[in-house]
């Protein structure tokens, strides 16, 4: 796996940061706070770890999304309690959670056209991208259920209005995904979420390489 930039620091110093905190609470015995530190370090380790065995190149600010999403979702939301502090914490993680794994769904199809924009028809590839993020978005919600039931945590707040609301804002994220990624077939262009498609287009070329040849038509 690669990692789209020169300088990869930052992300080693979030991760690195994120150890050394699980082994200080566990030396102090705050066994919670160490269980929070290394679900977060395991999952944010899981994206580059998915590129190293399916051979992808990662742009960085990818890498720092998906990093600095489990750091705000699970060890500030749940170690620091942001959840019950910002009313807008959880909403704002879930519609930003909805359009990234929208936009993972969208260069997964795109990927399936080997890049071919001409080929790929905008409305399907737009709905499966809906489909893909709202089913993320349910798949968490089971995540948020099985960690409140055995390890004690809050995740879900108020039970079901809680989910309701999550999945109505996964529902807007969905949509400015697939919105996205329809423009983006259609016009070759979708605003910075568009620059951020292309990107990963450009440094994974050989999964797209019926993309510059359908451009040059």
């Amino acid at each position: 796996m690669r990692i789209l930039s020169n300088s990869t620091r930052l992300v080693t110093l979030i991760w690195a940061l994120l150890g050394l905190t699980a082994f200080v609470a566990l030396g102090l015995g705050r066994w919670s706070l160490a269980f929070v530190s290394f679900a977060t370090l395991a999952l944010s380790l899981v994206p580059p770890l998915l590129a190293a065995r399916w051979n992808l190149t990662l742009p960085l600010p990818f890498l720092i999304f998906t990093t600095l999403f489990f750091i705000a979702s699970i060890f500030l939301g749940e170690a620091f309690d942001f959840y019950e502090r910002l009313w807008w914490w959880d909403l704002a993680l879930h519609g930003s959670s909805a359009l990234g794994f929208g936009l993972i769904g969208f260069l997964f199809m795109f990927m399936l056209f080997e890049g071919d924009r001409f080929a790929a028809p905008p409305s399907g590839v737009a709905f499966i991208t809906f489909c893909v993020a709202m089913t993320m978005g349910a798949v968490w919600e089971v995540f948020e259920y099985a960690m409140d039931q055995n390890f004690g945590l809050n995740m879900q707040k108020s039970g079901l209005p809680d989910t309701m609301g999550d999945l109505i804002v996964n529902a807007i994220g969905a949509l400015v995904a697939s919105v996205t990624g329809y423009l983006y077939l259609r016009q070759n262009a979708a605003g910075f979420l568009g620059k951020a498609i292309g990107q990963f287009i450009s440094v994974n070329q050989r999964l797209y390489h019926k993309y510059k040849r359908g451009l040059k038509k």
